[in-house]
């Protein structure tokens, strides 16, 4: 959920960054190597300046240049996930104790990293609802040309967006090199975009943008976690359990065009 907000804003303005899976994988490996000689307050933050500034190159390139976003952001995800197994071919494990903690770590009953996956749902819902990110990200994918005409800064705005995508797969990153301590770049976040897109598709943000509800894709984050976990629970081959993801997938598609079709 940590991504799919931000993400489902991103959409909400006609966008999609397809390399946040392997952002999460990168920007965990940068706060492994690094916490030696950065400490546990040094590290985490590189790691979040990378995924901001990744965030924000895909942004120049996709709103500025008037890039392909698919092409661009796939482009991205093949970099960064060979730059991930390059700089660290083996697992990287043994953090800090402190920042282990975040991972295992509950406060009133909840783990941790519960109240930061709220903190950021509740940080979407405002910003959507409240602040005016929200509406002019619906105004640029309702219509770019319009949006700009009424004196919405388009461009900035959706670098911006793609600036607040990579911080949170960054922050996501150091989640679940928390929870797992350990950072193996050969695995961590892979296939993290799908789940992604299949979530915000599925709480009902359409791919090319113009509307959508933070809550709404808040539930289906949910949804599919219970699936996922059910399926597990049912020793469901791990294949299995991918094309189900698959056919979700599908139907969140095709639930879009028949809303589409309604309105």
């Amino acid at each position: 959920m940590t991504i799919s907000i931000p993400f489902a804003v991103l959409l909400m303005a006609g966008m999609v960054d397809l390399s946040v899976g392997a952002l999460l994988g990168f920007c965990g490996v940068v706060a492994g190597l690094t916490f030696p000689s950065l400490g546990v307050v040094g590290a985490p933050l590189l790691a979040l300046a990378v995924g901001l500034t990744v965030g924000l190159i895909n942004g120049f390139f996709v709103s500025f240049l008037s890039m392909s976003p698919i092409i661009v952001t796939l482009g991205l995800l093949t970099l960064l996930r060979g730059l991930s197994q390059w700089l660290s071919p083996q697992p990287l494990f043994g953090f800090p104790d402190a920042f282990a903690y975040l991972g295992s770590g509950a406060v009133f009953g909840l783990p941790i990293l519960t109240w930061i996956t709220v903190a950021v749902l509740f940080l979407g819902w405002v910003a959507v609802r409240f602040f005016a990110i929200g509406r002019h990200a619906i105004a640029i994918g309702v219509n770019r040309r319009a949006a700009y005409l009424v004196g919405i800064r388009v461009k900035l705005t959706g670098m911006l967006l793609y600036g607040v995508v990579g911080l949170a797969a960054a922050l996501a990153g150091l989640m679940s090199i928390a929870r797992i301590n350990s950072a193996p770049s050969g695995s961590l976040g892979a296939g993290i975009e799908l789940s992604v897109l299949t979530a915000v598709l599925l709480g009902g943000v359409p791919f090319t943008g113009g509307r959508g509800s933070v809550i709404r894709v808040a539930l289906a984050v949910w949804l599919l976690g219970m699936l996922s976990n059910g399926l597990i629970l049912m020793n469901v081959p791990t294949e299995a359990s991918l094309m189900v993801t698959g056919l979700v997938l599908v139907l969140a598609a095709a639930l879009d065009v028949l809303r589409a079709r309604k309105i």
